[in-house]
């Protein structure tokens, strides 16, 4: 072999290369080129690849097929889900998680391509290409790809997302979506599966789209105008002004009086004997049937007593007038059980009776939906799907419910046939069933040793709301009483009590909804038996002065109930508005009430201002509509951006020629003391306030900010319970002097001490404090008048 044909070789004895002896041209399984000889050293074997002049006039072997993809891959969101489902389907399935979506725009710029219809520029997040390089290598092996994702417009959308990364073909493609984990509901998703529904792609897309031109492009002009780290949306603002406005009414409401005359009657009837000249005795069995009525008119017209004035004389003619009974009429009145819940309503229910934030419900629900191991080692959903809006109910969950209420209450608490619901939602989308749970039979009882606290009573509000919707109205019987009041000859005034008598509890069994944070508790009296002509006496006449209230702040679940009334976002937004709110300072906290702050309002005015069509009510929910009409393919998404971008984008240049730069100043009071003309003012940075010298950048002194509300430590001699916040926003209280001093709380001290023993007392529920000493429980509305917690809020600093 001559020079030019001499082949060298690793040789692993060796460890170097060494000349080839009897080298040999051979092909790989594979149909690779190599050579195999031996060491011209040590005479080991050796093997090199690639082509060589020995292998011309070689014909290479066919290469083998490759090997035919086989299995079923299913991918779904979470790990927890993707455990679940896998135990249901079994052998032959491989489930993997997503965590979430695979890609999204980039965050360091619009992403949107306004010169091209709006193209969105998508990216896989560098914390996703692991996975996505781990569910492309199954999605290539695997012959049926089953895309579970959630069932609603973002569940398809990341069904979509996958299939473009992971560059499924439709053939292998499959799309399924159930209402609930379990076996059934699951067994029927992939005994039916479908191809990807771009109308509802495309719905989802223009919401993202939509949000990030309006996002992306106000959002920095309040950075320009006011000061970093501000952020407006197109739903979010539009919450804000809500807040906003409810304020300004409230600051601009003014109180009117009025007055109420009640009067405290009961049937005149002869004293027993047992009572008789015992005064006490004959008060207390007279105040046994008494009842309340209310004067409504006097002289036919209708009462209207603005003072005390108007109310003088009445009480004059009324302590010696005579009282007949003029009309009774009974009747019956049915209270129809509540619709299981839709996503809005179980954020408002947990929010009036768990005090649950609203993102807290929807996680606790998430894990719910999700799956729990119920002590066998498997996990187990519990309830349906919990973002919807649609009251539907599947009929064999209410068969199910039916053959429970049966046999636990009895056929008398079931209806004849099951009921239907209507939604209350504008406009609710996608055919979803309500949130209810996945087996009637798992009573939360049941399974409350494998729950959290969280978990349990989120479980139980669902249970017990699902099996009273489909159980019988319950019934009371009514009466209403007409007491004419004067003398012999002419009776001008007119009182009238009501009252009523459940006669059968029907769904009230089970469960009672509360009352709306912002309604009346309704008043029940027991009226006793009266006829026509019957005569009273009067026990005695309560007049009372009222004043007429403004409108309250909303709360998370009464402002939750205005975006749903006004049709504005959905479902699956509600809670992010509010934590959104929160994490920008727009809002405060104020005894569970949302409060703008002065940044909320700053920034809601120069937005209402100078995009009055934007940011409103009527535009975003007619967005929402558009929107919907995306989904059903009616609409083009497309031509819907343009629609809104041209006239956007016009007033957003004249907005920011309009706004002058805003200076936001607030001193503190001291004067700096690092520099000598320097004064200390609130400054904003990543982390919220700050204390910082107004010569910045010349002078960079800094002192944290805490917010005290007018308690003292109940711990150390000289601190200030202040309060603060965790790094996800969750309020807490503290000492001044951490970490010297490490007292905590979640719940806020009061400026009053125990009555009992002098303790710290901190508000326990909606209207009870609680000692922290000796446990002892007080009205709240008995400490109420000494709290002044805004003029408390006043900075302190130190280290």
């Amino acid at each position: 072999m001559t020079d030019q044909h001499k082949i060298e070789a690793y040789c692993v004895r060796c460890r170097a290369k060494r000349e080839v002896v009897n080298p040999t041209p051979v092909f790989t399984a594979k149909g690779q080129p190599a050579v195999q000889g031996a060491c011209a050293v040590c005479g080991t074997k050796v093997f090199r690849m690639g082509e060589t002049p020995m292998h011309a006039g070689m014909t290479a072997p066919p290469k083998p097929a490759p090997p035919k993809p086989s299995g079923r891959l299913v991918i779904v969101e979470s790990p927890t889900k993707a455990r679940t489902v896998g135990r249901f389907l079994g052998k032959g399935y491989t489930v993997r998680a997503s965590v979430g979506h695979v890609r999204d725009l980039l965050r360091s710029k619009l992403s949107v391509d306004v010169e091209h219809d709006f193209a969105p520029n998508y990216r896989v997040p560098n914390e996703k290409r692991a996975v996505v390089k781990e569910l492309t290598t199954a999605a290539a092996k695997s012959s049926e790809v089953y895309l579970a994702t959630d069932l609603d417009r973002e569940g398809e959308a990341i069904a979509w997302h996958l299939y473009e990364v992971l560059g499924l073909t439709p053939e292998q493609t499959r799309r399924v979506v159930f209402h609930e984990i379990t076996k059934p509901a699951i067994d029927e998703a992939f005994a039916h599966p479908r191809t990807i529904n771009m109308d509802l792609v495309d719905a989802q897309q223009a919401r993202r789209v939509l949000d990030r031109l309006v996002g992306y492009n106000l959002s920095p002009l309040l950075w320009r105008k006011v000061r970093s780290r501000l952020s407006a949306g197109r739903v979010q603002s539009v919450a804000l002004r809500l807040i906003v406005e409810r304020e300004r009414e409230i600051e601009s409401f003014v109180p009117e009086e009025y007055w109420t005359l009640d009067a405290e009657l009961t049937p005149s009837r002869p004293v027993p004997a047992h009572a008789r000249g015992k005064s006490d005795s004959v008060k207390a069995a007279k105040s046994a049937s008494s009842f309340l009525a209310r004067l409504v008119r006097m002289r036919g017209q209708d009462v209207a007593l603005k003072s005390e004035g108007d109310v003088a004389p009445i009480l004059k003619d009324l302590e010696h007038a005579i009282y007949v009974v003029s009309d009774v009429t009974r009747g019956e009145r049915s209270r129809r059980p509540s619709a299981p819940y839709t996503t809005s309503a179980l954020q408002q229910e947990a929010s009036s009776r768990l005090h649950f934030a609203a993102r807290k419900t929807m996680d606790v629900a998430q894990q719910l939906y999700e799956g729990i191991d119920l002590g066998d080692g498997n996990t187990e959903g519990l309830i349906t799907y919990m973002r919807t809006d649609s009251t539907n109910v599947a009929e064999q969950a209410q068969a199910e419910a039916r053959e429970y209420v049966t046999r636990r209450y009895g056929p008398e608490f079931l209806p004849a046939t099951p009921p239907v619901y209507k939604t209350r939602s504008k406009s609710a989308q996608e055919a979803h069933e309500a949130i209810r749970p996945t087996s009637v039979h798992r009573a939360p009882s049941d399974i409350e040793r494998y729950l959290t606290k969280d978990q349990y009573r989120l479980y139980d509000l669902i249970w017990r709301r699902f099996v009273a919707s489909q159980m019988k109205p319950a019934l009371y019987d009514t009466i209403v009483v007409e007491v004419s009041a004067g003398s012999e000859a002419e009776k001008p005034y007119l009182f009238r009590a009501s009252g009523s008598t459940l006669r059968f509890p029907g769904f009230l069994v089970v469960y009672e909804e509360t009352k709306s944070e912002d309604e009346e508790e309704e008043k029940v009296q027991r009226i006793p038996a009266l006829s026509v002509s019957d005569v009273l006496d009067l026990i005695r006449l309560i007049p009372e002065q009222h004043f007429t209230q403004p409108p309250p702040r909303y709360s998370d679940a009464t402002l939750i109930r205005a975006l749903e009334e006004y049709g504005i976002g959905r479902p699956s937004t509600y809670a992010s508005i509010l934590t959104t709110l929160n994490q920008r300072n727009y809002v405060s906290r104020d005894r569970r009430r949302l409060a703008p702050t002065e940044t909320g309002i700053l920034v809601n005015d120069l937005l209402v201002d100078n995009f009055p069509e934007l940011i409103n009510v009527d535009f975003t929910a007619q967005m929402e509509s558009e929107l919907d009409e995306v989904a059903d393919g009616e609409r083009n998404w497309v031509a819907l951006m343009h629609e809104f971008y041209g006239p956007f984008t016009k007033a957003l240049k004249r907005a920011d020629a309009a706004i002058p730069k805003v200076e936001q100043v607030e001193f503190v009071g001291r004067d700096c003391p690092e520099c000598a003309d320097g004064k200390l003012i609130i400054r904003w940075g990543r982390f919220g306030k700050f204390v910082g010298c107004s010569n910045f950048p010349t002078c960079r002194y800094t002192e944290p900010w805490l917010e005290r509300i007018g308690v003292k430590c109940p711990e150390c001699d000289d601190g200030e319970v202040i309060l603060r916040r965790t790094k996800r926003g969750r309020p807490f209280y503290g000492c001044s002097n951490w970490p010297t001093c490490t007292w905590t709380s979640w719940k806020r001290p009061l400026k009053a001490r125990c009555p009992t023993c002098g303790g710290l007392l901190v508000v326990d529920r909606k209207d009870v404090a609680r000692c922290m000493v000796c446990d002892a429980t007080f009205p709240l509305d008995r400490f109420e008048a000494e709290e002044d917690t805004e003029d408390a809020r006043a900075p302190i600093t130190g280290t």
